[in-house]
């Protein structure tokens, strides 16, 4: 069995990721001219919701993992708009902005919480 990394039994990455696999799926079929605009920006910032989680994960003062989890709800609420607007152009139906989009609320409020966690733990110094 391979061991997971430390940040891979986060609820809030395991969601973040799910929802990075759902939006590549998703985006195969969106319209081949927007391979260098929509899809590549949704890729990216979906990508960075977990990165930056990953990331935070090692950082040691509180102050440094709560920067990089905020980077992540940045990326997360960017995601956001880009369901929406698949949406409004019509590159997504229904069933799918449903999808996207309560993947994207679930992970947010782990990450949300993850962060109040951090915020309220007082044995970590900074």
């Amino acid at each position: 069995m391979i061991e997971k990394f430390g940040f891979e039994n986060i609820i809030a990455w395991q969601k973040a990721h799910s929802f990075v696999l759902l939006v590549y799926k998703t985006t195969r079929f969106f319209p081949e001219d927007e391979k260098f605009g929509l899809i590549s920006q949704f890729r990216r910032a979906a990508v960075s919701i977990e990165a930056n989680i990953a990331e935070g994960y090692r950082r040691i003062s509180k102050a440094e993992k709560l920067r990089f989890l905020n980077v992540a709800q940045a990326s997360l609420e960017e995601c956001r708009d880009y369901i929406i607007l698949s949406r409004d152009l019509e590159f997504i139906n229904f069933d799918t902005f449903e999808s996207l989009h309560d993947s994207v609320e679930t992970a947010s409020k782990l990450l949300n919480g993850y962060c109040n966690g951090i915020i309220n733990n007082n044995g970590n110094k900074d």
